[in-house]
């Protein structure tokens, strides 16, 4: 007996709204979307977890690395909706709008009202790169079957290879358009949160506008009405989010600094905060790290600047020190002639000039005519425009070493420009941390400014509460209540192999809190804190940075 031929199904055939050999066209430019929306994503993340967390470097390698490996978790789980190619990829979409739009408000949520971020990191990266990772080859299933509708004999054997080379460009050029528009004109022209919402709000509408017009017949009713349902929610959720955006700002500020914040800025740099009652000595943030606390900074002030003084000081140059403290410190001695202030953030300074309680602090220094300020990177600018200039004193007035956007000005290199500004005779000193609280970063900085020619002189001083530079890692602080170290410590040197004394000048003025038993005390102390093994610690240089935080 002969079996009847058994006849395969037909097999099913996407029927489209245009020409099948019209299809890769829309199909690529909501590649380009999503692939921006996706940059944008990751970038964010970065971002505002070096900002909330610190060290950047370390939150960038954790938020790449992670997520693409779940972009590749999200290829492999791809291949259960393939059958469903159409559906699978407007809801991925919608997901993808949703958390990554929502991921830099619960990210910072998590930091102001729970104190800890580094898990809600990982889980949006995980979850965005496990979607970013199904996009790709779900819309090759989508155009594979696309291509399906057309003739035999206009199909040729290298589709395929086509198809994904023009997959991966489109991807790759938004790509690189996300990675530009989000310094350029995401954060500067709606900030992180916004940014976020809004890229998300784009993300959806270009995944639901391909699915429900290009392959809308590809879709049964049901499935229709459920897309349609979930990105009409998920856009009203981002909307809502947006409208409400300042409150939930305000609300998270509030709950990182107390109820007294009087101004918030966003500057290009960083965010300023401004804390404290009207009338009273305000404390200063920058980007969430407490840079003056107005009950004590004249301690950290008064160590920073005046042992550097004992000598000829006729021309300053102060690193950093945009908040005007130091030049105050610095313009109590007649004998000064010029100062200039070399700071990068132009709005530090504008807040200093303008602002009552912070004018009143610094004295109104910045309208003293001797008072030049050079809006600039410190390294270009002593490469640069300062390479001229020679000064008596250069005093750095830098957060942490330990905070990566200051690493550079603590390297070899850097001090190496700093002993080519210095006149005959002329001293440096360092903010270089805490000396207690680390010892290791602290005595990193002593060893490069010996590698770069330095003779140093190690000294601190204490604080009465908060310490003024708080750390790299705020999230472990604020999981524990810590505001931050309670000392200061600094470093006085002098090219040559002879550190330069350890006192006060001559002509010092009056000072609340400095004398010179407590600089000879506060040098025991940071003393102290060395190895006692002896131990030489390698330099901090600009290829092989030494600081850990």
């Amino acid at each position: 007996m002969i079996d009847s031929p058994v006849t395969a199904p037909p097999k099913r055939v996407t029927r489209l709204p245009v020409r099948p050999s019209a299809v890769r066209y829309p199909v690529l430019a909501v590649v380009f979307v999503c692939a921006a929306c996706g940059l944008v994503y990751e970038l964010e993340l970065v971002a505002l977890a070096s900002y909330l967390i610190g060290d950047s470097v370390t939150q960038a390698s954790v938020v790449l690395s992670v997520m693409v490996f779940a972009m590749g978790v999200g290829s492999l789980l791809a291949k259960q909706l393939r059958c469903h190619a159409a559906v699978g990829f407007g809801l991925v979409e919608a997901g993808l709008a949703l958390i990554g739009g929502c991921s830099a408000l619960v990210l910072y949520a998590a930091f102001a009202w729970l104190g800890e971020s580094r898990y809600v990191l990982v889980a949006f990266s995980l979850a965005i790169g496990v979607l970013i990772g199904a996009e790709i080859p779900l819309l090759m299933s989508l155009i594979q079957r696309a291509e399906s509708a057309r003739s035999p004999g206009a199909r040729e054997k290298d589709d395929a290879a086509g198809t994904v080379a023009d997959l991966f460009a489109a991807d790759y050029v938004g790509a690189l358009v996300g990675g530009l528009a989000f310094p350029f004109l995401l954060l500067p022209w709606l900030g992180q949160l916004t940014g976020a919402l809004v890229t998300g709000a784009v993300n959806a509408v270009a995944g639901a506008g391909l699915v429900l017009w290009l392959f809308r017949r590809d879709l049964t009713a049901r499935a229709r009405t459920l897309l349609i349902a979930v990105n009409v929610t998920v856009l009203a959720v981002l909307a809502t989010a947006t409208v409400l955006v300042d409150d939930f700002e305000s609300a998270a500020r509030r709950a990182v600094y107390g109820d007294s914040v009087r101004v918030a800025v966003h500057t290009r740099q960083q965010e300023v905060v401004v804390t404290g009652e009207r009338g009273t000595p305000p404390d200063l943030f920058l980007d969430g790290r407490l840079r003056v606390a107005g009950q004590d900074e004249h301690r950290y002030h008064e160590a920073l600047v005046h042992p550097a003084m004992n000598g000829a000081h006729a021309r300053v140059l102060i690193v950093g020190g945009g908040d005007g403290l130091a030049a105050r410190e610095v313009l109590r001695y007649p004998g000064v002639e010029a100062v200039t202030v070399v700071e990068l953030d132009p709005g530090v300074v504008d807040l200093a000039r303008t602002d009552p309680e912070l004018a009143a602090l610094n004295r109104q220094a910045f309208r003293d005519p001797r008072v030049q300020v050079a809006y600039a990177d410190a390294f270009r600018w002593l490469r640069g425009a300062g390479a001229s200039h020679r000064y008596d004193v250069v005093i750095s007035d830098l957060p942490d070493p330990g905070i990566t956007s200051s690493t550079k000005l603590y390297s070899e290199e850097f001090y190496g420009l700093v002993a080519r500004a210095l006149a005959d005779g002329g001293r440096v000193v360092v903010h270089a941390g805490s000396a207690s609280a680390r010892p290791r970063t602290y005595w990193t900085v002593e060893a490069t400014l010996r590698s770069a020619g330095f003779a140093t002189r190690p000294y601190g001083a204490s604080g009465r509460a908060a310490g003024f530079a708080a750390g790299p890692d705020r999230a472990e602080r604020a999981s524990t209540g810590e505001r931050g170290p309670r000392d200061w410590g600094f470093l006085l040197a002098a090219p040559g192999r002879r550190p330069p004394p350890l006192g006060l000048a001559a002509d010092a003025p009056v000072l609340r809190s400095l004398t010179t038993g407590r600089l000879v005390t506060g040098a025991r102390s940071t003393e102290r804190t060395r190895d006692p093994d002896g131990a030489a610690l390698p330099p901090s240089t600009l290829v092989h940075p030494r600081y850990d935080g």
